[in-house]
């Protein structure tokens, strides 16, 4: 269990740097596919035939989930952690909006 010491000191993400991260993710996603495709062309030119040859991009894919569990996990904690830190903004807002709460009346 984290101690309450690390949790104050989370990093907060811009809006820009979280852009930068989602493009980084998809650049490496982008690039396994990359690396997916040459195997099977370089599989279709008939030169290599080996059982690895033809299991490699199913390591490569394995790989690639694994990078993504790695990267996504946090980045979800991230995400639930801002949705509840903007959703307080915008209850604040509409409670400003809805006006004070009416008083209840006194029996008398």
């Amino acid at each position: 269990m984290k101690k309450v010491s690390q949790l104050s000191r989370k990093k907060v993400f811009d809006v820009n740097q979280k852009v930068e991260i989602y493009r980084n993710l998809h650049e490496l996603n982008s690039a396994f596919a990359s690396i997916v495709g040459n195997c099977a062309a370089l599989q279709q030119t008939g030169l290599f035939s080996s059982k690895a040859s033809k299991l490699l991009p199913s390591f490569v894919q394995e790989l690639q989930a694994e990078c993504n569990q790695e990267f996504l996990e946090p980045l979800h904690q991230l995400e639930l952690e801002e949705w509840g830190r903007f959703g307080r903004v915008r209850e604040k807002w509409e409670k400003y909006l809805r006006g004070p709460e009416p008083k209840p009346k006194s029996k008398g």
